[in-house]
């Protein structure tokens, strides 16, 4: 998985873990650590013979944290795939001008909730795509008029392809 610290993105592997003791290799560095948690997301790190306390302060969702040491403090985001997949999703609603929708990844269209000529607002839930065993809701990303509707009700779409198409 991918750990990003503020601007830094870093590739970490848990190589071995015995009780509070761990090996985890960090952009291909082994680094030996015994991790304890002293109290509710404050741990003690003992890091390759160096003493660390840090907190841990849950952010937005299960995967992004604020970590605060002693000196600084640090904005943190587990990249896995399920952050992957929504980072892509995010990035697939624009195209074809900035208002578009597109299938992130291939999948089932599910439900279409708007036509051609309708007047959406900003947020509002206009398709419904069925990916890797999830369903996946498109919004509006701003205020618009559909122009087109590309796909329709139970089709197999692939990966990048346009679905909606707003003005």
């Amino acid at each position: 998985m991918e750990i990003k610290l503020n601007d830094r993105i870093a590739n970490v592997e848990l190589m071995s873990r015995a009780e509070s003791r761990a090996i985890i290799r960090v952009d291909g560095k082994e680094y030996e650590a015994d991790i304890l948690m002293v109290e509710q997301d404050v741990y003690s790190v003992l890091l390759n013979g160096i003493s660390f306390n840090i907190e841990l302060i849950p952010g937005n969702n299960l995967k992004q944290y604020t970590v605060n040491t002693y000196r600084h403090s640090y904005e943190a985001e587990i990249i896995d795939a399920e952050t992957r997949y929504r980072q892509n999703r995010e990035k697939g609603l624009a195209l074809e001008g900035e208002k578009s929708i597109i299938s992130p990844m291939p999948g089932k269209v599910i439900s279409i909730l708007t036509k051609p000529g309708d007047e959406v607002k900003e947020g509002q839930t206009l398709i419904i795509i069925s990916a890797m065993k999830m369903e996946s809701e498109f919004k509006a990303k701003s205020d618009g008029i559909v122009t087109e509707v590309r796909v329709k009700e139970n089709d197999t779409v692939d990966g990048k392809q346009v679905l909606i198409v707003m003005e």
